[in-house]
């Protein structure tokens, strides 16, 4: 039995050029004579890998392969008989088709479209409460001009020679009887002998279109929004395929998220949170006050409720968290030192508990002298 090429490449099928290549090129790295001086084994895989290739890199001969499962030139390929690659399953198959009137492997079936990707940002505030925007997209869509016919009028169509209007070629050899696609039409049966003006023949055009988008409160980045039937057209009667909007949320100046809450850094002077203060703090739906009582220390957070990013999949919403930075300045004129000093000097260990705390403990571990 004849080695399959796609498996000496180590590919699927379906394997792109670039995949062919890709593969190619490193197997014959590692199997070259060059690097395997005198490795019988080697050359003969080099060989095999490279004869491979030479068949599956050209469009034609390929198309030879796939369809007869022999290099084109090998003993027993093509029509006249069966090539040595030519697997049991395939031709039985074949025959049971015939058999039952499926029609054998090679008849045209409808061919879903293909998916579409879109990447689309939104701002931060947008991702919180939802919003509706327009996108322009770009695909194939069947021409209008000739209603996906191809042909500029309906005398332009005729049957095509090769396979009678049937879409499919018999070949025979003695018991056994195989049915492949018409190479010619595709499997349509008809041929095109006087292309559409506007799509060349192609059946379709490429078009951009605008649609809407509904994008729902509580999105981040990395959700997928899925548009139904809003991707490529499909083919032979193939349902379109797919649209999915790939979602980025913008960073924001002031707020970030953590799960469904937003988190606000607030900053006060240690004047205020020493006497305790009342702020007007800013939310994604205006301000609200925050109350900041006396003694707050720094890194405390405030909660507003329901302030945050509203659930995807259940009622409600996070909070807002409001975390409070207490800045220390930097620049002091006499005056403030001098009434900084005053108050250290007047300052009572009960008015710093933090500080009365580490310094008792690490008294308690280390003893009198380290404590000072």
């Amino acid at each position: 039995m004849a080695k399959d090429l796609y498996e000496l490449l180590g590919v699927h099928r379906n394997a792109t050029e670039a995949d062919l290549k890709k593969s190619y090129r490193k197997l014959a790295h590692q199997y070259h004579p060059d690097k395997n001086p005198g490795d019988k084994a080697s050359e003969e895989k080099f060989k095999e890998i490279s004869h491979a290739y030479e068949v599956l890199s050209d469009p034609e001969k390929r198309v030879y392969y796939d369809q007869y499962g022999v290099a084109p030139g090998t003993q027993g390929a093509g029509p006249g008989g069966f090539g040595a690659g030519a697997g049991m399953g395939d031709i039985f198959g074949d025959i049971f088709g015939e058999f039952f009137g499926g029609g054998g492997r090679g008849r045209t079936r409808a061919v879903a479209g293909e998916d579409l990707r879109y990447n689309l940002t939104i701002s931060f505030a947008d991702a919180a409460s939802g919003t509706s925007t327009k996108i322009r997209v770009p695909r194939w869509e069947r021409c209008e001009a000739c209603d996906g016919s191809g042909a500029k009028t309906k005398d332009s169509i005729g049957t095509c020679a090769n396979c009678r209007g049937t879409g499919q070629i018999r070949m025979q050899q003695g018991f056994f009887s195989i049915t492949r696609t018409c190479s010619r039409c595709g499997g349509e049966g008809k041929v095109i002998t006087d292309p559409c003006t506007v799509c060349r023949g192609r059946k379709r055009v490429e078009r951009e279109r605008t649609l809407s988008v509904k994008i729902p409160g509580g999105v981040e980045t990395g959700n997928t929004i899925r548009l139904s039937g809003e991707g490529e057209l499909g083919e032979y009667g193939g349902p379109p395929g797919d649209l999915y909007i790939y979602l980025t949320v913008e960073e924001h100046p002031l707020f970030r998220r953590e799960g469904q809450d937003i988190v606000l850094d607030i900053p006060i002077s240690f004047s205020q949170a020493a006497l305790g203060t009342e702020l007007e703090v800013p939310t994604l739906n205006g301000t609200e006050k925050l109350k900041v009582p006396a003694g707050t220390q720094p890194g405390h957070t405030f909660r507003l409720r329901g302030k945050g990013f509203p659930h995807l999949r259940g009622a409600g919403s996070g909070d807002q968290l409001c975390r409070v930075l207490v800045e220390v300045p930097t620049k002091l004129t006499s005056k403030q030192k001098e009434l900084l000093k005053e108050f250290d000097c007047l300052s009572k260990e009960d008015c710093t508990p933090l500080t009365k705390g580490f310094f008792d403990k690490v008294k308690e571990i280390f003893g009198d002298k380290a404590a000072k």
